[in-house]
């Protein structure tokens, strides 16, 4: 078990990419504490996390509510009896799909930014100095290849992402003296309801079937295979480990070569 005995947090592990990351660590013998606005999907999760024999913990908590986060961590300090090992940030929004940047509402673009930089940094704020106190601590971010590239009709989402990477690769500068790794993990279109909803709203705009979007990204990919939930997982899971010790500030991409 490359987790055993280890604590973390993970954002947004209500489903998707989150169950599947939660699952993943819980199976390499991490306890658990699991954070999302969705409740009653997060108790779901939880109890498949305690069947597998690990300790999980339900907290409530908007990632872009201080008040809320600084709550959260605090509950996982006390959950885990003063140590905390990792920090797996998985909470964000999609944001406008297929619209130009002249026709993105303001508020639209500021609850993109906010939910998915600002959602990544405040977990990181309340949570690092209890990993810098220890000086031991693995911070995985989920960024996307979207922030890699130029991404047409997708601005919001794509210049979050582009601050995810420069939020990581700067607190790796900080808080690398004090033994703390912090990576991201940069998937592609990702197997999940959100891409069922990427591809009906491009194929509805464009006058196309959703099968037509869909093969579109699968052409696009050097392995013209979709990445999974578990792939994802795969990689927050190395990053996670003893095993990317001397690995910071740096990205893993997982996008069955979109982005080449």
């Amino acid at each position: 078990m490359r987790l055993k005995n280890k604590n973390a947090i993970v954002t947004g592990a209500a489903k998707g990419m989150g169950a599947a990351i939660t699952l993943t660590l819980a199976r390499e013998g991490a306890d658990l504490v699991l954070t999302a606005r969705d409740t009653a999907a997060l108790d779901e999760v939880a109890a498949q996390v305690r069947a597998l024999g690990r300790r999980a913990e339900v907290v409530a908590a908007d990632v872009t509510d201080e008040a809320q986060v600084a709550a959260m961590a605090e509950r996982a300090k006390a959950f885990f009896e003063g140590r905390i090992d990792i920090l797996v940030n998985v909470a964000g929004v999609t944001g406008p799909i297929e619209t130009p940047a002249w026709e993105i509402a303001a508020e639209d673009f500021s609850h993109v930014i906010d939910s998915n930089i600002k959602g990544t940094f405040l977990p990181i704020k309340h949570v690092i100095p209890t990993m810098i106190a220890r000086r031991s601590g693995k911070i995985v971010n989920i960024g996307g290849t979207s922030g890699t590239r130029g991404y047409k009709y997708r601005a919001a989402y794509s210049s979050s992402k582009w601050g995810v990477r420069g939020l990581t690769r700067t607190v790796a500068l900080d808080a690398g003296e004090y033994g703390v790794n912090v990576n991201v993990v940069m998937p592609g279109i990702v197997e999940t309801p959100r891409m069922d909803k990427l591809c009906e709203e491009k194929a509805r705009t464009r006058g196309w079937t959703k099968e037509r979007v869909y093969q579109e990204y699968v052409d696009e990919m050097a392995l013209e295979s979709v990445t999974t939930p578990q792939d994802v997982a795969d990689a927050v899971l190395f990053l996670a480990s003893d095993e990317a010790r001397n690995i910071t500030g740096q990205e893993l991409t997982v996008d069955g070569g979109w982005d080449v």
